[in-house]
């Protein structure tokens, strides 16, 4: 930095206990997303717990340990999401109040204008470049520059491990915010080991639909590690996704991803928020080939559809028999959140050549018991993601199918081909006694 900057710099460097002093009772504080979040600032707001009334913790998917999010201790704080992570899950079991919005990720930056309304944001950014800037990291990106224009104050924790990645609204100057802390943390490695077989056949499925030169979405699971590493055997690949999972990356060091061929954003890798390994994080830092943009851009349908052979692959925790998608409730039980998967179904088929696809499992196991997750009907309670206007491919172990130019009642047979056989029998009666066939 130049000695203006440095200087500046310096003028607003304190500790976490200091910094975190800004927050009053009833503030609204957010505390990060995915694989960007503040954690010293969080732990040292954790210490005033007994000093506050009513302090709203914002944010999603934060991954990393802090007492703030800990199902086994008692807890002071209210939370607000947009999408239901693992932490929000972990404070949702304790019993705390914790209030989801559901909002398409095209449509963030209205959650954080309109919903959480910060008061006070603690962003976790890397070290400052030569001008005085400093990156969001692996997922700020994706929504911060909205948080910015809405906080009173603003916090950044200064992390030498924070990969300053290049993109669109990706960074913030020094002259920007009210307090700098410095607090080096290392990434945890959020990868998953080998995908199990029912995954694979899933996988197997599904890749028969991907043609070379295709452009990828992936999101998290089983599924998707599955299918990523069955991309290992197509060749130039793009890359235009939300979420950059280990996968792509994986994929990209084999060669397997050009961005040669995406007819929008050649030759960059696009995403707006990562989970992954250490390397991957290491990877990103100031590389050109990987390109950070705000969700309400990427997850942007008419942005999506740009991209040639737009191939979305999501999941889903159940089907019924038209086919739509219960992809983040149960019941009355909120598990995740709606978070992109309608933005890149709708995009994916306005894309030429662009096949969206929507995945589970035909069952699970339960107490020793199979039960189906193709149903007739979802339980009270159950929210549809994605509706049955919208839905193109649906896959299962048993096959993948192209439901968008089926009739209701062709819909209801095929499926049930992609139910468990134990299951085909009693689901093709109730389709009859519904009159559905």
């Amino acid at each position: 930095m130049n000695r203006e900057n440095e200087e500046l710099y310096q003028s607003k460097l304190t500790t976490a206990e200091e910094a975190v002093k800004i927050v009053k009772s009833g503030d609204r504080v957010y505390g990060g997303t995915a694989s960007s979040g503040a954690y010293a600032l969080l732990d040292a707001l954790w210490e005033r717990r007994h000093e506050l009334e009513n302090v709203t913790i914002l944010g999603s998917n934060t991954y990393q340990y802090t007492p703030i999010y800990d199902e086994s201790i008692d807890n002071p704080f209210l939370f607000n999401t947009y999408f239901m992570g693992i932490n929000e899950r972990k404070r949702l079991r304790a019993g705390s109040p914790v209030s989801y919005n559901s909002v398409h990720l095209s449509r963030v930056d209205l959650w954080a204008h309109d919903i959480a309304k910060p008061d006070v944001c603690f962003f976790e950014v890397s070290v400052p470049d030569e001008d005085g800037y400093m990156s969001y990291g692996p997922s700020g990106t994706a929504l911060h520059k909205y948080l910015k224009e809405e906080t009173k104050y603003l916090i950044v924790q200064v992390n030498r491990n924070t990969p300053y990645v290049f993109g669109e609204d990706n960074k913030i100057h020094v002259s920007e915010v009210d307090a700098i802390v410095e607090a080096d943390r290392a990434y945890d490695d959020y990868t998953s080991g080998e995908p199990d077989d029912i995954s694979k056949e899933i996988a197997s499925h599904i890749l028969r639909e991907i043609p070379d030169a295709a452009t990828i979405q992936l999101g998290l699971g089983n599924i998707s590690i599955a299918i990523g590493y069955g991309l290992k055997e197509k060749n130039d690949l793009g890359v235009y996704t939300e979420l950059l999972a280990q996968p792509m990356y994986e994929l990209s060091l084999n060669g397997n991803v050009t961005n040669k061929y995406k007819g929008f954003m050649d030759g960059k890798t696009v995403f707006s928020f990562t989970f992954g390994s250490p390397e991957l994080y290491k990877a990103m830092d100031h590389n050109e080939e990987y390109y950070a943009m705000p969700f309400p851009v990427v997850n942007d349908a008419r942005n999506v559809a740009k991209n040639k052979n737009m191939i979305s692959i999501n999941s889903t925790m159940s089907f019924d028999l038209f086919g739509e998608a219960a992809a983040d409730c149960v019941g009355w039980k909120q598990y995740s959140g709606t978070g992109g998967q309608s933005d890149f179904v709708r995009g994916a088929q306005w894309s030429e050549g662009g096949k969206s696809i929507i995945a589970t499992s035909s069952s699970f196991i339960k107490n020793g018991k199979r039960i189906s997750k193709i149903v007739p009907w979802f339980a009270p309670g159950t929210a549809v993601t994605t509706t049955r206007s919208d839905i193109h491919y649906v896959a299962t172990e048993y096959g993948c199918v192209n439901l968008r130019e089926l009739t209701m009642d062709d819909r209801a047979r095929a499926m049930i081909s992609l139910a468990h056989p134990d299951f085909r029998e009693e689901l093709t009666s109730q389709a009859k006694e519904f009159g559905l066939i």
